[in-house]
């Protein structure tokens, strides 16, 4: 499940996606448009930013972008930082593979389908970009550009 601090992660990626090259976007700006917590969201573009992910400069002119070209941001891995691991159970994780104490993986059902879920997810996840994500807006989306201008 997707927690709020990988929803609002993706939505600030999002927004950020949407400046112009150069151009740099407030925290309180982003939280605002966004409908975001600003300490909340400070802490998740600080997580983003270690990641490589965005970009910051302090100061009067300062304020976060992003790092890379958002076609290039996959929202998989955004969300494995943000969040953690996309399976449902640990035993079928790729990434933080735990085994369970009260059954046999081999033949154990629930974990086969738990298998098939993180996937079907982690190839959703991972073979969409953030410039995809973006274009899935519908009429609802909140354009940050319009806050800035």
């Amino acid at each position: 499940m997707l927690t709020k601090k990988g929803k609002y992660g993706l939505k600030a990626l999002s927004a950020l996606s949407e400046l112009a090259p150069g151009q740099l976007a407030f925290v309180g700006e982003v939280a605002s448009a966004n409908r975001i917590p600003k300490k909340f969201l400070d802490a998740i573009l600080a997580e983003l930013r270690n990641a490589g992910f965005v970009q910051s400069r302090k100061g009067k002119t300062g304020g976060y972008c992003l790092a890379r070209p958002a076609d290039e941001i996959k929202i998989g891995h955004v969300v494995r930082v943000l969040d953690g691991p996309l399976a449902p159970i640990p035993c079928a994780s790729k990434t933080r593979y735990q085994p369970c104490t009260d059954c046999d993986e081999a033949t154990c059902q629930i974990r086969h389908l738990m298998l098939d879920v993180r996937n079907a997810i982690a190839d959703v996840l991972d073979n969409t970009s953030l410039s995809q994500m973006r274009a899935m807006g519908g009429a609802d989306a909140i354009e940050l550009g319009a806050m800035i201008a």
